[in-house]
């Protein structure tokens, strides 16, 4: 055992006989007794103390410390003593995601988390301190979508912590800890006549920003982001390749959602809406900096502008533009009623068109099939129906010769 156990009531002296006897210190009967010393990976002492009669529980103690350095599972007596709020600071500044995901995560950290469970040392959490926190968040109203947010970050802070050897497990991740339930909910997508009637009821110079949400799918900030570079008129394209972003509630062009760049087609009716809006709202070119704030500068003929020239800022726009259009159209303005129920349009019309989820899903920029599927399935034509029709045009085919199954009977 490279560690020892030091008795700090006795300790050992030579006579002058040179013979050593036991005598007590100065600490006799104060304090813990024994003392498990040991050198840790970093190369400094460490220690822990126990009280008296307990000395077998301190070897046991020293030899646990020393088998979980020679398995590489030490982990240092104080680095547990940091705070969640201090353990998740460090965490969110060695973040190499998108600097707007940054920031939400962040938000989300500081509002929901770090004021209930930030002053607590990350090695006394429990499952039951979580299960409390999520009891505490759920009676603050939030929707368990965001809660669910929430909950994932947390449980992201605590394996880094556990992968960092400041911790041993995620609390988060015990059998009775149970991330928020989401009702399922299905994708209602909304008629061409709400779609028709929120359009007329913008003013003019954003009516036409309906038109490659709702006939090309793309997403509210890809409509802002949109150049006339990106348009092939001729070729029937839409090349999407940057959205705007807010940071700060600062504008900057940063990739589509998940870095991923597309190809969409361009219906013609599209491509003469959009040319008829670049006839009565010419585009302009509009410079910001790239996916950060102090990132480099870039260029583009934006589609869609303020009055005033200037890149869409989302929070106005909904407040200002959007929402008033859909009370004017007679639309409820909940969460459910956001631009992207253009995107929902959009695949619904695909999907009863018979397009493939494969295609839609790359239409649409989802890095998965299988989450197109798992939430447009329920707008595809069901296999009773296909199968149906599939049945009777064969057989409506065939009762057009002589190949029937009576014809086949007779000539047995």
């Amino acid at each position: 055992m490279a560690g020892h156990i030091q008795d700090r009531w006795y300790k050992t002296e030579t006579g002058a006989d040179g013979k050593s006897s036991r005598i007590k210190t100065d600490r006799f009967g104060v304090g813990l007794r024994y003392r498990a010393r040991y050198i840790g990976p970093d190369g400094t002492e460490k220690s822990k103390s126990f009280p008296d009669k307990q000395k077998r529980r301190a070897e046991s103690w020293l030899a646990n410390v020393e088998a979980d350095m020679s398995r590489g599972d030490y982990i240092a007596p104080e680095a547990g003593k940091v705070t969640f709020e201090q353990y998740a600071t460090k965490w969110m500044q060695t973040q190499t995601t998108d600097p707007a995901t940054r920031e939400s995560v962040e938000m989300r950290l500081r509002r929901h988390a770090i004021p209930h469970i930030g002053k607590r040392p990350m090695s006394s959490f429990t499952p039951s301190h979580v299960r409390l926190w999520m009891r505490t968040l759920e009676g603050t109203g939030l929707s368990a979508a965001y809660r669910r947010g929430i909950f994932a970050h947390v449980s992201t802070v605590f394996t880094a912590a556990v992968e960092d050897r400041v911790i041993r497990t995620n609390p988060c991740g015990a059998r009775s800890v149970k991330a928020p339930r989401i009702d399922p909910r299905r994708v209602k997508p909304w008629p061409i006549e709400r779609v028709k009637a929120v359009r007329s009821a913008l003013p003019e110079r954003y009516r036409a920003l309906v038109d490659p949400a709702a006939g090309c799918g793309l997403r509210q900030g890809e409509v802002f982001g949109l150049a006339v570079e990106d348009v092939d008129f001729l070729g029937g394209v839409v090349h999407v390749v940057r959205q705007v972003k807010l940071l700060r509630n600062q504008p900057v062009f940063a990739p589509p959602k998940g870095g991923k760049e597309r190809d969409v087609p361009l219906p013609e009716s599209i491509a003469v809406a959009l040319a008829g809006h670049l006839t009565r709202f010419p585009a302009a070119e509009v410079t910001l900096p790239w996916r950060t704030l102090d990132g480099p500068p870039v260029t583009a003929t934006l589609v869609f502008r303020s009055p005033e020239g200037l890149p869409l800022n989302r929070n106005r726009f909904n407040d200002r533009q959007w929402r008033p259009a859909l009370r004017a159209a007679g639309v409820p303005t909940g969460r459910d009623n956001g631009m992207h129920a253009l995107r929902h349009f959009y695949a619904s019309v695909l999907l009863d068109a018979g397009e493939s989820i494969k295609a839609l899903s790359e239409y649409l920029g989802h890095h998965d099939p299988g989450f197109t599927l798992r939430t447009y399935t329920h707008l595809m034509p069901s296999s009773e129906a296909r199968t149906r029709a599939a049945v009777d045009a064969a057989f409506e085919d065939r009762s057009a010769t002589d190949d029937g199954p009576e014809t086949a009977q007779e000539n047995l």
